[in-house]
């Protein structure tokens, strides 16, 4: 019997609490593999009663959720209470959000949980509380390294069936990127997506394709050299090592639909780059999936949006392919 998705809270006054109900809700229907969700049951409760939806809640241990998934919402207590009500994030944000993340990696690195999916967190409450790492994944890493001793590098790739993404540079400003992209860091991107893919997407082969970082790639040097001094040592490295892949490419034709048929991801050189073409794309069913980690992580591709949580209007259409994604890259 595969085992459990661990499911974060995240921010308890965004609209994690609202889309994991929703989700739970439609576990017939879609066929959703059995979770359990890492948060105070009290608070889950009287979202379910804004929100007029008809959820039980079972208080569980973590090995009793599979028993309990078909009647009621397992949720596991992580002995921090949440006060927080929808849109107002409080005192009692940032250690619900990184206490839930914590269990959830003892879970799954004990193998009470098959892997992670994550409600979305807010930087900004997490930072004002002292938190000390740069993201979610950065923290998810720092975990694994703490519990095993092995130090990952996370790539985060977000992945739809109509195209999959990695941005080699994730969270910087626009000025910064040059200074901060390496044919290293390229390097040991494209190795982790290609050992991902081929480990956990089970692709036997996998097309990497890789953007350049000017327009037209930098068009042999006229606009730019950085793609002919640090992406196309990167490629050449890369295709020695025997990874099928090909760059650098401008990044204005790679995301048509002939144009996606040619590689299984694309990676590219800053946030935007990757992110504004999945998102046109695949906006509602889009999933983080960060790679290198000792387990599988998968998170909705959207934020806490505190304007529409406790109203019902909050769409759990990415979290649904979060935990399909989960489940399917655990799958023995």
């Amino acid at each position: 019997m595969p085992k459990p998705l661990a499911l974060t809270l995240g921010e308890p006054a965004g609209i994690g609490p609202d889309i994991t109900l929703a989700a739970w809700l439609r576990r017939r229907e879609l066929d959703l593999p059995p979770f359990y969700l890492l948060a105070d049951p009290a608070h889950l409760s009287r979202r379910a009663a804004l929100l007029k939806v008809e959820v039980p809640i079972a208080p569980v241990e973590a090995g009793e959720t599979i028993a309990a998934f078909a009647g009621a919402l397992p949720v596991v207590a992580i002995d921090v209470a949440a006060t927080a009500e929808p849109g107002k994030p409080d005192a009692s944000s940032a250690p619900v959000a990184i206490a839930a993340i914590r269990r959830a990696v003892d879970d799954v690195i004990a193998g009470t949980a098959g892997a992670i999916v994550t409600n979305p967190v807010a930087k900004n409450v997490l930072y004002r509380s002292g938190f000390a790492e740069p993201g979610h994944t950065e923290f998810l890493a720092k975990l694994a390294a703490e519990r095993t001793g092995v130090t990952a590098m996370p790539v985060m790739m977000l992945h739809a069936p109509e195209l999959a993404v990695v941005p080699v540079t994730i969270h910087l400003p626009l000025s910064e990127v040059p200074m901060r992209l390496s044919t290293r860091l390229i390097i040991d991107t494209a190795r982790i997506v290609a050992r991902d893919l081929k480990d956990r997407f089970r692709i036997e082969h996998p097309r990497l394709a890789i953007a350049g970082l000017n327009p037209h790639a930098g068009e042999e040097g006229a606009l730019g050299v950085e793609d002919r001094m640090l992406v196309v040592p990167a490629v050449a490295r890369l295709k020695d090592e025997g990874i099928d892949v090909r760059g650098p490419l401008p990044a204005d034709t790679m995301f048509h639909a002939a144009a996606r048929k040619t590689y299984d991801v694309a990676l590219c050189m800053y946030h935007d780059q990757a992110l504004i073409p999945i998102k046109t794309l695949a906006f509602d069913h889009a999933v983080n999936v960060t790679l290198g980690l000792p387990f599988v992580r998968t998170s909705p591709d959207h934020g806490t949006a505190f304007d529409i949580a406790g109203t019902g209007k909050a769409d759990p259409s990415s979290l649904i392919a979060a935990l399909r994604l989960a489940a399917r890259l655990t799958a023995q």
